[in-house]
């Protein structure tokens, strides 16, 4: 069973800064690519960030230059770095894992719980 866990939400004051964390459990033989995506009240889940094994980012244009995605490869982990929040930052952060169980298997998606981030104006 694959689980991941993100932990490092909060609430935070405009201009502030959070780092998320998401762990990768279980049976993995490869995690490729992880990322986060983000959820507001009333509107549909959107990619924020996108990070592959190699290191090769892609960001929503709404969080470039504020927000940095990084990985840990050894420990099958993904951080959320996010600088200059503003409050059109609140919204649930899913951290999302395209799993592979062994070297012939098919890609699996999972998805964390959820954390919240609220940035207050």
């Amino acid at each position: 069973q694959v689980q991941l866990v993100e932990s490092g939400g909060g609430l935070v004051q405009a201009g502030g800064s959070l780092r998320l964390s998401c762990a990768a459990s279980g049976s993995i033989f490869s995690i490729n690519p992880m990322g986060w995506y983000r959820q507001a009240p009333g509107k549909q889940r959107e990619l924020v960030a996108t990070i592959i094994t190699g290191g090769s980012t892609n960001y929503a244009d709404s969080v470039k230059g504020r927000f940095t995605i990084s990985r840990d490869n050894a420990k099958n982990t993904v951080y959320l770095q996010m600088n200059s929040l503003k409050p059109d930052d609140t919204a649930v952060y899913y951290c999302n894992g395209h799993v592979r169980l062994n070297g012939i298997s098919p890609t699996y998606n999972y998805w964390g719980q959820g954390t919240q981030v609220t940035v207050s104006s």
